[in-house]
């Protein structure tokens, strides 16, 4: 027997101790996959489609100017009420000083209203006392009339002097007729000037409210001539230039409130059977790595997959198909806390992974929201002012 005839059933022995350890270590690895599949991995759905996004504030003046001063500039951290911008305030001046003059004017107008009320008060005892004279005066020519009557049957009255008598009587006719006419004009005079001052005071008679609210549009106008921040946030986009002649509505620049970033991950169809509201998501930012990690929740989910929402969808009826997984956009709010002692950016890459293990809530939202998701109070001030501005200026001229 040789050498390697001898060799041979070791050989064979030693690779088939091998292939056995190899097959025990697949064994092994294959039933601890399997064993964290079930156990773990099922438990979780990730992907590392997913990017910060936030509101983007556009600032944009409510009226037209011209721009003369720049409050702001790229990457400032500004405070709700901050001045942005300030537009020329020339021509919102003159217009206010022209508002105020033509309130105060209306009010003259209305005191002069209220004060003709005596005057043709005045006027009617003063017809009525016409109408005393002339009845008086037509009982005595009557009377002058009657007397020379009886005495032309002898001759002592001449008929022509009658006939003065008779033109008397019509003359005194003549004047009660009109005399009763300026009583019946008076009174309808004062009928018609109650009826501009009846149940209500000169503040709030219907010329001075017209007349009030031009000074109040005025003075809005004045005010809206400083752009205001309304919210805290970062300067982003800025546009403006000074000396630019800016139209009501144009966009100036942007803020971004950091403080209320989200996450918008892009699960694949088949990722979202078992995600839902609620569900806590771990979130891992590019800009950190692992050592910083956030935690976050599922507050919704998109109606629609991206594609469907792209400024030019797909036609898979037309042409050639080939299947596209298709995704859609998962939202996921973040925790306040972490957030400022880790700031991030709009636009930067996350990896966000999900636990599904409680599926116990809904797919899609059902109950609207109680409050408002954003609200400022910076304008509500502006309105106080004008109210102030319409009163001094009426007070001034009731005196």
């Amino acid at each position: 027997m040789t050498t390697a005839q001898k060799n041979t059933p070791a050989a064979n022995t030693k690779r088939k101790q091998i292939l056995i350890t190899l097959a025990v270590i697949f064994g092994v690895l294959g039933s601890v996959w399997i064993a964290y599949e079930w156990l773990v991995s099922r438990h979780y759905e990730s992907t590392d489609n997913a990017y910060v996004q936030g509101h983007v504030i556009q600032i944009t003046p409510q009226v037209g100017g011209t721009v003369m001063a720049i409050g702001a500039e790229e990457t400032d951290f500004v405070k709700a009420g901050q001045s942005l911008v300030s537009l020329d305030q020339l021509d919102t001046k003159v217009a206010l000083d022209q508002a105020e003059a033509n309130l105060a004017q209306t009010v003259r107008q209305v005191r002069t209203l209220y004060a003709n009320n005596g005057t043709l008060d005045a006027q009617i005892g003063a017809r009525n006392a016409d109408v005393t004279r002339a009845q008086s005066e037509l009982a005595r020519a009557n009377e002058d009339l009657s007397r020379r009557s009886g005495l032309l049957a002898n001759g002592a009255v001449s008929k022509e002097e009658l006939g003065h008598a008779q033109t008397g009587v019509d003359n005194a006719k003549s004047s009660l007729l009109a005399a009763q006419a300026a009583v019946i004009a008076a009174r309808e005079q004062l009928v018609s000037n109650h009826a501009m001052t009846d149940g209500t005071s000169v503040e709030q008679h219907p010329s001075v409210q017209v007349a009030a609210g031009k000074v109040r549009e005025a003075w809005i106008s004045a005010k809206r001539g400083s752009v205001i921040a309304p919210v805290d946030g970062y300067v982003a986009k800025r546009s403006v230039q000074m000396g630019q002649r800016v139209a009501a509505g144009a966009p100036l620049m942007t803020i971004v409130p950091l403080n209320q970033v989200w996450v918008d991950a892009n699960f694949k169809e088949v990722q979202l059977r078992n995600i839902r509201i609620g569900q806590p998501v771990k979130l891992i930012a590019d800009l950190y790595g692992k050592k910083v990690e956030y935690t976050g929740v599922v507050t919704g989910m998109a109606v629609g997959t991206g594609a469907a929402f792209s400024l030019l969808p797909a036609q898979n009826a037309t042409g050639n198909w080939i299947k596209v997984v298709q995704r859609v956009p998962v939202r996921i709010a973040m925790d306040a806390n972490q957030l400022a002692t880790n700031p991030l950016r709009l636009g930067l890459s996350m990896d966000a992974e999900i636990d599904i293990s409680n599926q116990s809530g809904k797919t899609l939202a059902e109950v609207p929201r109680a409050n408002a998701t954003q609200q400022t109070q910076v304008f509500d001030g502006i309105d106080k002012g004008a109210n102030d501005e319409v009163h001094r200026v009426i007070a001034l001229n009731l005196r």
